[in-house]
């Protein structure tokens, strides 16, 4: 008898359980189911929304209530032996009850739960409540019996597995959350059903690829089971013996191709169909072979190693529920855009949906999945030690068909925390979490998914006894830019694998304006609030350094700000990739934002492409030349050589040619060659009146022999011209034509409309030069607005004259 399969995501009702500020209707909220509280109440109107103005300081309430999710349905008896009631997400403390009897109780948002319920079930109406326990009271009390530990926040994330930025972050508020956050269902069955299925798509020692399977079944008899496999063209049956729950099998599938990331090769993906029975399980894989060189932390896809131009994620939305797969597409393709190859699930967050990972695939964005652990000491007791256990055999089982999967990593910095952070001192003696990076985690690695290496966190040299920050070993996270040194300092080593580091920058104006109600000015209070990390305001300022000057207006403050987040990045990703293949690859922190905030996202929380963004793509695009050290660096990570006359050229700022040199250069594919620059070019006659330009085929960079305060630059002198329709008829094209050097064009057209979005920016023109912008997503009311202040900017707009 074929399962059957009953949502049951209609007729909630959500209520609390005591007094709270707003008034509740009598018989509950309307409550979406997969959701969560606060969305519950946002839609009733009950609460303003969080991310607007100061609201989320008044919302702490939420965090501290006990509330109650019931729903009524009807039930009719489907002949089945068996039937379960299956929650893919509850968040987080939840005791469930059918028609008035416990069935169950979580405490844990990363797994899913299933009960079984078919004695409790009425024919007609039934009513399905869920409970949940205030996450502040199950954690706080947990933390009073366990003994505190140490953190980056006063907040006890590190005392209940739950998304551990839900409490707060220094990019993220705090909205501490409740909820039936994903699908649920009634599952009925008789005789036997397909409990999981572990399939893994690799190769075998001669490069064939290879499905392995393992088959878990739920059975009411003691008899063998016979299952097939599909897969590819190929075929094979196997038998769960008699008395036994699982069976395994491995199938060669020679007529597959091999996966590759995007920047390698095709995404070739196969469908993988288990049939027990009347039972089916139907997923998707692909087939390539995953290496890490752990001194040097080199990726290897198919056994060719892959510089790594990466990323990091955090969760897109405070309430994960809200996430659409349209969403995560987009993310993941203005990822790709930046020439992004690789994206880390950070540990602060969750395992993210399938949609997340079934896009990387399709995408071939690669994916490193850190488990759920950030930023404090996690206690190693009970009940959480088998939480953790639980929640991780179920993710690694889920994740592992996932071709775009290359790395699971036990935590983010709690090594470094334990060794470098005072920890120590503090645990006196207490559990920390080495249990479970050193020995839970990686022993359940090795036992569902061998093919995949694992690393025990981020920062981590290769071993406990060496210093976690070893710029020689493994990873590290290069922090002391941004909070202590100038971005300049990130030239000072030549590292092995920079898993993070970034520097901030307001979102884009649209985001800022839709966020904040009061005036948009430093300072101002609900400016303030939608900036969280510690002296942020005043780094943002000490950041500027002799880069570039000081603002004077909120409209300078925001332009300069945001160009100096996108030139702190792209000088260090320059240095990294120069420096290959010793450097094996960057992470920046970060891809993307959960809320409107000032941050070090490129993407901010409204979906807008900040200017780090447009320098990600020129920085991370396949081709590079990076000045650095008397030399010029050409890094070819493509397929094909890279060939041709290089020429350099010494001019004036008014485009005059003082020097110029012609070699003839040659970079192997995946490769990187320094060209020593002749004395004739490298060596000004006046530094702050001329620059160097590189050109080699379509690409050029111009490098400026000093910082932008003492370079002598002109007024900005320039021809705009706006035509409404470029070449395909839509938007507008704008046209810029310079008089005098233009150093960092940029243009802003969601001043004028929040639709409105470029193709490019950050282009420096050399008088003659002309640049054509592309401005698409809105109809302007003033389309000659396109052509001047604050709209198009360049850092020699700020220069009188």
């Amino acid at each position: 008898m074929t399962p059957r399969h009953l949502p049951l995501h209609d007729g909630w009702t959500l209520t609390a359980d005591g007094p709270v500020p707003p008034v509740l209707p009598t018989g509950g909220v309307p409550a979406a189911v997969p959701g969560c509280v606060h969305t519950d109440l946002l839609a009733a109107g009950l609460i303003d929304d969080p991310y607007l103005d100061d609201n989320e300081e008044r919302l702490g309430w939420i965090g501290r209530t006990d509330w109650t999710y019931r729903t009524d349905f009807v039930w009719s008896d489907d002949g089945h032996e068996f039937t379960d009631l299956c929650f893919d997400g509850l968040d987080t403390v939840a005791t469930v009850l059918l028609n008035g009897t416990e069935v169950g109780s979580t405490a844990n948002q990363h797994r899913s739960y299933r009960f079984p319920v078919r004695q409790l079930l009425r024919e007609g109406p039934n009513t399905l409540v869920v409970r949940f326990t205030a996450p502040y009271t199950y954690a706080e009390a947990l933390r009073d019996k366990l003994g505190d530990r140490p953190g980056a926040y006063a907040e006890p994330y590190a005392f209940i597995r739950k998304m551990a930025c839900n409490f707060g972050w220094d990019w993220g508020p705090t909205l501490v959350t409740s909820g039936i956050w994903r699908p649920v269902a009634l599952q009925s069955w008789t005789g036997h059903r397909i409990a999981e299925v572990e399939a893994v798509g690799d190769l075998d020692g001669d490069g064939v690829p290879r499905l392995s399977l393992t088959l878990d079944t739920d059975r009411a008899g003691d008899g063998p089971l016979e299952a097939s496999v599909e897969v590819a063209g190929e075929r094979t049956v196997l038998t769960v013996p008699a008395g036994e729950d699982r069976a395994a099998v491995t199938l060669s599938v020679p007529g597959a191709a091999r996966w590759w990331p995007h920047s390698h090769g095709e995404q070739p993906l196969y469908d993988v169909t288990v049939r027990l029975g009347d039972d089916a399980w139907s997923g998707r894989t692909g087939f390539r072979s995953v290496g890490l060189e752990r001194e040097a932390f080199r990726i290897s896809v198919n056994d060719e190693p892959v510089f790594v131009r990466g990323v990091n994620w955090i969760p897109d939305d405070c309430f994960p529920a809200r996430i659409t797969r349209q969403r995560i597409s987009d993310r993941l393709d203005q990822a790709i855009a930046a020439g992004v190859n690789l994206i880390r699930v950070w540990g602060g967050g969750l395992y993210e949906s399938d949609d997340f990972y079934e896009l990387a695939d399709e995408k071939g964005l690669l994916v490193w999945q850190d488990f759920p652990f950030a930023c404090a000491a996690y206690p190693e007791e009970q009940p959480l030690y088998d939480e953790v256990a639980a929640e991780a055999r179920e993710n690694i089982v889920r994740l592992a068909p996932h071709p775009s999967l290359v790395l699971w990593c036990g935590n983010n910095e709690n090594l470094e925390g334990h060794a470098d952070w005072g920890w120590q001192e503090k645990l006196e003696g207490r559990t920390w979490g080495h249990a479970y990076y050193h020995e839970l985690l990686p022993a359940l690695c090795a036992e569902i998914d061998p093919s995949r290496p694992y690393w025990p966190g981020s920062p981590y040299s290769g071993s406990p006894e060496l210093p976690p920050q070893d710029p020689a070993r493994g990873t590290v996270h290069l922090w002391d830019v941004w909070n202590r040194v100038d971005y300049t300092h990130y030239a000072d080593t030549a590292h092995r694998f920079v898993a993070e580091f970034g520097f901030q920058g307001p979102p884009a104006y649209a985001t800022l304006r839709r966020a904040v109600s009061g005036p948009l000015s430093r300072g101002a209070p609900l400016m303030t609030h939608h900036q969280k990390a510690e002296d942020g305001d005043r780094k943002l300022l000490e950041g500027l350094g002799d880069h570039l000057p000081q603002p004077g207006s909120f409209d300078d403050w925001h332009w300069l700000t945001q160009l100096n987040q996108a030139r702190a990045v792209a000088f260090g990703i320059r240095h990294f990739r120069s420096h290959g293949p010793y450097c094996t690859g960057s992470i920046v922190w970060q891809l993307n934002d959960c809320w409107p905030v000032v941050s070090w996202a490129a993407v901010d929380g409204d979906g807008r492409r900040k200017p780090l963004w447009y320098a990600l793509r020129s920085v991370y695009a396949d081709r590079l030349m990076a000045v650095r050290d008397g030399a010029l660096h050409l890094v070819n990570d493509s397929a094909l050589a890279w060939e041709g006359a290089l020429r350099l050229t010494r001019r004036s700022l008014d485009g005059t040619v003082l020097a110029e040199e012609t070699v003839t250069v040659a970079t192997g594919a995946r490769g990187v060659t320094r060209v020593p620059l002749p004395p004739s070019v490298a060596e000004p006659d006046d530094s702050t009146r001329e620059v160097l330009v590189a050109e080699l085929g379509e690409l050029r960079t111009v490098e400026f022999f000093e910082e932008d305060t003492r370079v002598a630059l002109p007024p900005a002198r320039y021809d705009v011209t706006v035509t409404q329709g470029d070449e395909a008829g839509i938007g507008y094209r704008v046209t810029v034509t310079a008089r005098t050097l233009l150093r960092d064009l940029a243009l802003f057209p969601d001043r004028l409309d929040p639709a409105a979005e470029v193709d490019d920016m950050l282009v420096t023109l050399l008088p003659g030069e002309r640049a054509v912008l592309h401005v698409t997503g809105a109809v302007l009311k003033d389309p000659e607005a396109l052509g001047s202040r604050p709209v198009l900017r360049c850092v020699n707009d700020l220069v009188d004259g």
